[in-house]
Parts: C-alpha cells; sequence; structure tokens
C-alpha cells in the first residue's frame, strides 16, 4: 500500500530533531530498543508481526519538497515559524544511516524482550520512532490474537473476515496480513490476498439467499455457480429449514460429481446448531460436508464451544480478530538505552527511572538469547548486552522480581535479532518478509514452547531475564542516577 511513511511521525519527534540539530548533536550517535512490558490479552506470550512494513518505511523514507514546504508553513504557538530554515534544509538533504536489528516476523516473544533494535544518529532515531511502534504495535496485536484463536480452535482452519469492521482501509489490510501470520488459514480480503500473496476465501451472505423466491432456489443456483467451492449459509430464515434445503442441494450435486463442501451457521446458539447440523448431515449421507462456525466469535468462545465436544470443522473470526476486540493497543514502547558522542567513542548507559519497577528500562546495545532443552523446547530467554558480553554464569534475574531466577548454563541457544537495515539501507530479503514465512515460524516455535505458556487462561509466565551482569549494572546505574541526575556510567566498545 502506497503511504507516505516520511510524515507518518508526532511533531514532536521533528520539534526534538530541531533541538538536537540546535544543539549540534547531529553527530550524537543512539541506541533504541522497541519491547513491550505485558503479554496482550492477559496471555502468556506474543507473536512478533510489522517487520516487513518497517522495510518500507526504510525503503521510502526522503523528505520530498513538498514535505519540506508544509513544515516550513507550521506556525509556533507563541508567533512565528514553527522550523528554522537551515534545520529544513538538513532535512532535504538527509539520508538514513541507521542500522536496525529486528526479530524475525513470526517470532515467539516476551515482555521487555527487544523486538528491534535501532542504532544510529539520535535525530534519525527519534524520527523513526513513531512508525515504527505504529507498524510493529498493531500488527503484533492482531498476529497475537490470532494465535490464540488458532490455539483454541485445535487445529481447525480458522478463517479471517474482519475487513468490513477494521479501523479502515489501511488497518484492515495489515491486520488481514498479521492474523494469516498468526496462524489463521485464509482471509476474507482480497486485496491483502493480492498484496501479500496469502489464501482467500469465502461463499455468500444472507443478501445472496434473501435475493430469491425461495432459499431453496438460492442454494440450487450458487451450487451451479460454484460447484467445487459451495458452503451454503444456513441460518436466514430457519436453521433446521436451511438444513434441510442444504441437504437436498447436497445430494443433487453429489448426482452431478460435485460434493457440498459445508454448511455455515451464523447466528444463535452456535453449539446446539451445529451439533444438530451434524446430525442431519451424517443421517443424509453427507459425511464430508463441514459445519462452519462464525457470529463474533473470539478465542474464549471457540474454546467454550469444543469443550462442549461440538462437531465443528472451521471457523471463520471477523471483528473481535481484526480489531483486537478486547485490548485495543499493544501497549510497545521505544526507550533511549545507550549514547555516544560519535561513531568509534565510548557508548553511555541510559536509563528511565521511574517510580514504577515494571517501567524501569535496560540499559545497553541489546540483544535475546533462546535457549532449548536437549528435546528442541524454549528453557528461557536471556536479555543480553552486545557490547558486555556474558559474565560468569549464564543466570538470568527477572526485571521486575530479582528473586526469579534460572540458570541456563550448559544448554544451547539461538540468539533473535536479526539485520533488517545496514547504513539505512534495507537487509531483509523479500522471502524473508514472506506471510508464509513468517506463519510457518509461528506455528514451530509455538510448537516448542510448553503448553502451560500458551493456556487461554492463567498461562504460567515463561521464563526471561536479565543476563546476570547486566541486572547487577542496570542496579548500579538507577542508584547513580536517583543520588546524581543523569549521570549515566560508561562502557567502551568490545
Amino acid at each position: 500500500m502506497q503511504i507516505d511513511y516520511t510524515l507518518l511521525t508526532d511533531l514532536y519527534q521533528l520539534t526534538m530533531a530541531q533541538g538536537y540539530f540546535r544543539m549540534g548533536k547531529t553527530k550524537n550517535e543512539a541506541c533504541f530498543h522497541m519491547f513491550f512490558r505485558e503479554c496482550p490479552f492477559e496471555g502468556g506470550y506474543a507473536i512478533a508481526c510489522g517487520t516487513a512494513q518497517l522495510a518500507q518505511v526504510i525503503d521510502s523514507f526522503k523528505f520530498t519538497d513538498e514535505h519540506i514546504a508544509y513544515l516550513a508553513s507550521l506556525d509556533a504557538p507563541g508567533g512565528g515559524r514553527l522550523f528554522d530554515g537551515d534545520f529544513l534544509e538538513y532535512l532535504a538533504s538527509y539520508e538514513l544511516s541507521c542500522d536496525i536489528d529486528a526479530v524475525p516476523e513470526g517470532t515467539v516473544v516476551f515482555p521487555y524482550e527487544p523486538l528491534v533494535r535501532v542504532k544510529g544518529p539520535i535525530i534519525e532515531c527519534q524520527i523513526l520512532e513513531t512508525a515504527f511502534l505504529n507498524c510493529v504495535n498493531f500488527q503484533t496485536l492482531i498476529a497475537t490474537k490470532a494465535s490464540r484463536i488458532c490455539q483454541a480452535a485445535a487445529g481447525r482452519p480458522v478463517a479471517e473476515f474482519g475487513l468490513r469492521r477494521a479501523q479502515g482501509a489501511a488497518g484492515g489490510v495489515w491486520a488481514s496480513r498479521a492474523a494469516y501470520v498468526g496462524g489463521c488459514a485464509s482471509t476474507s480480503n482480497v486485496l491483502a490476498g493480492s498484496l501479500f500473496d496469502i489464501p482467500v476465501s469465502g461463499t455468500h451472505a444472507h443478501s445472496w439467499v434473501m435475493s430469491f423466491e425461495s432459499e431453496l432456489d438460492a442454494f440450487r443456483a450458487y451450487a451451479q455457480a460454484f460447484p467445487t467451492n459451495c458452503v451454503l449459509l444456513v441460518d436466514t430464515y430457519d436453521v433446521r429449514r436451511g438444513i434441510e434445503n442444504a441437504i437436498i442441494v447436497g445430494h443433487e450435486m453429489q448426482e452431478r460429481g460435485h460434493r457440498l463442501a459445508g454448511v455455515r451457521i451464523d447466528s444463535g446458539d452456535l453449539a446446539w446448531a451445529a451439533r444438530l447440523a451434524r446430525a442431519m448431515l451424517d443421517e443424509a449421507g453427507l459425511f464430508d460436508c463441514g459445519v462452519v462456525l462464525s457470529n463474533d466469535l473470539d478465542e474464549y468462545s471457540v474454546q467454550a464451544i469444543l469443550d462442549e465436544g461440538t462437531p465443528v470443522s472451521s471457523w471463520g473470526i471477523g471483528t473481535k480478530l481484526a480489531t483486537a476486540y478486547d485490548q485495543p493497543a499493544l501497549g510497545g514502547v521505544y526507550k533511549l538505552s545507550a549514547i555516544r558522542c560519535d561513531k568509534g567513542k565510548p557508548w553511555h548507559d541510559c536509563l528511565k527511572v521511574s517510580e514504577s519497577m515494571a517501567k524501569l528500562t535496560i540499559p545497553g546495545i541489546l540483544d535475546v538469547r533462546r535457549y532449548r532443552r536437549m528435546d528442541g523446547r524454549y528453557a528461557g530467554d536471556m536479555i543480553y548486552d552486545e557490547k558486555s558480553g556474558i559474565r560468569g554464569c549464564e543466570t538470568i534475574v527477572d526485571p521486575v522480581d530479582e528473586l526469579r531466577r534460572k540458570n541456563l548454563e550448559g544448554l544451547a541457544y539461538t540468539t533473535l535479532l536479526e539485520p533488517l537495515a545496514r547504513n539505512g539501507k534495507r537487509l531483509l530479503a523479500d522471502e524473508n518478509a514472506s506471510a508464509r514465512a513468517a506463519r510457518d515460524r509461528a506455528i514451530e516455535q509455538l510448537f516448542f514452547m510448553d503448553d502451560s505458556n500458551k493456556r487461554i487462561f492463567n498461562p504460567y509466565a515463561y521464563p526471561v531475564g536479565l543476563e546476570f551482569g547486566l541486572w547487577q549494572r542496570r542496579k548500579d546505574v538507577a542508584a547513580r542516577l536517583r543520588a546524581n541526575e543523569g549521570v549515566c556510567r560508561e562502557y567502551a566498545v568490545a
């Protein structure tokens, strides 16, 4: 989709950029990390998504003459122009030069882990913040919701069809992609299917049935029009009568060498109606005709329906998936963790110290190690500083509860962050930006998670912690900052 990403930012990013420019900080470098503090939906994990769109932001980033003219027209509240001419000239000639690393889409992620790391000129890092958060926050939220729904569906295919109630065209398109990454089998969104090469699905609505003299006429016409893609919506007037009409058409299709693929129920007591449909279809010999359920479903209702032993072949999930109905925002943040006055100079720790322990940030140039047990299952994640490395034993300490610790020594591990851009140029290959590859990654990684971490209700917290030396350093820096505001400790580049 064609979006002007360069101006997709908050005004204060640009006013800070002019401030840095005025203070002679154009060569100052910074490191920012994007992360979230709590798993969405009171769950045990999240599915990272949105980095393919970050690549689009990088590819299209350039202040054009039109952008500069608009910024030059803005007035300051106290009078005069908001932006200075020499700063706007600087923007007009600016090209990205930052290094960006991110977890691959479809990666299972947890609170406090960096999803994206941006390192480069502080002005550049600041201007990119809003667009990056906009991309990753929303898509990670939707991918996670989709994953939870698919987990509840227990292997039965889930089709996403929330476009009509999504937050606008762009929101609907990216929601459809994220839902697929999270595990959905298909989307009703034709534009998303075209843009991202993901499967599309759909049959007919109640209006099709209402446009004919009778329900049976409507079903017969649809079966004639789509003999190899015939799922009939049976609840326009009366579910039982609708199923009876579908059975008539199913037998007629058999005589022509085709089959009725399924019946869909979109209202009423779905569990009762599905059991009725299955019994009637089986009695009629239509054993291969599936029962599809829809109607404002989410992971909780899906699980409740299946807990009753309801015979469901597949699901259609719309509003509550595409809008993340019960949690409208992920709450991801983008925080400064280190600064230096120029390339090759020492980095200085940066730390936000808050009255809330949960909001205490993590200093350094961070990455994540994911440790595995001998059977391949995940044992825990370590957040560590690339420049300092691992000091001593491989013990992790919970970022908000120092009593929770775990030793991961001797276990095999992989690191999560991978290069997305170097010196402002995109490195992410098209195949790595594939929604299908991301979906496969999410499914594979969820397989290696313990079932207790994937529970819909009251999941057990997966072990994530700071490398022991980093945890000690954070405590020391926090104490120094509380005692002497703004004093950061310096550490040398490895």
